[in-house]
């Protein structure tokens, strides 16, 4: 059994080098035929062999993304659309997420590692997601997407706390204000697990336990196969159970 795992493996990276090379063969034919169009037209740009920078994998059928990134900030731009918040928060999101949202609302971004952004109606600011410095029930509008799972992990430069996570969903109870928004999202699937030191997986119940103290008033799940949809609202157990590293989005409010 090993032995025919390892022919396989063999076979597999063999199978790699021969793509790798004929992608190589497409490349230096493509080149050549470019500079013998240099010769019959305006040349308008050098182009020399030193600057070459070879991008073999783009020559694809579709664009690739990925389904987490895309789909949830998708969600949450979404979400921000319908409750028009004065002033948004964002603790450590993506960085794409709130410098495009900053464009219709204002949004104050913390992160433990501050970001050195430069645009209007966004500042970018430290935080302690553990130990949050607002007031309770003080923030009307707050995100924190696909950030908890690594606290306490380690994978960011923070301390090791095995329930860094709690703390953190603790200080997102704590500061969201009454009638205000928190949106969350971190990967979830059939089973909790810790995948070190990348992030933690979740159920989808265990989510709903950890904000207890909070109302749940939107699910949305971002599957792993795109068969099974982008963004599916309120889906069925049978999807869930179908998962092993999916995406949850939750938008909850606090009474």
């Amino acid at each position: 059994m090993i032995f025919q795992s390892k022919i396989k493996e063999i076979k597999s990276r063999r199978l790699q080098r021969q793509r790798q090379a004929q992608k190589v063969a497409a490349f230096n034919q493509q080149y050549r035929r470019l500079q013998e169009q240099e010769k019959s037209t305006q040349q308008r740009f050098k182009l020399i062999d030193r600057d070459l920078k070879p991008m073999l994998n783009d020559n694809t059928t579709k664009t690739s993304f990925d389904r987490h990134y895309i789909y949830h900030t998708a969600w949450a731009a979404r979400a921000l659309k319908k409750t028009t918040p004065e002033l948004h928060v964002d603790i450590s999101s993506t960085l794409y997420f709130c410098s495009i949202v900053s464009a219709f609302v204002p949004v104050d971004f913390y992160d433990y590692r501050p970001a050195e952004l430069k645009l209007s109606n966004l500042t970018s600011k430290k935080a302690d997601l553990t130990n949050l410095h607002f007031a309770d029930s003080s923030v009307s509008s707050i995100s924190c997407m696909h950030t908890v799972e690594h606290v306490g992990l380690g994978r960011y430069g923070d301390p090791l706390d095995y329930d860094g996570d709690i703390k953190a969903i603790n200080e997102l109870s704590r500061v969201l204000a009454k009638g205000g928004n928190l949106l969350f999202v971190v990967p979830v699937g059939r089973e909790a697990k810790i995948i070190f030191n990348a992030h933690r997986i979740y159920t989808k119940d265990l989510v709903t336990e950890l904000f207890a103290s909070l109302e749940l008033q939107e699910f949305a799940l971002i599957p792993e196969k795109a068969s099974d949809g982008g963004l599916v609202d309120n889906p069925s157990s049978e999807l869930l159970n179908h998962q092993n590293y999916a995406c949850g989005c939750f938008r909850f409010t606090k009474k």
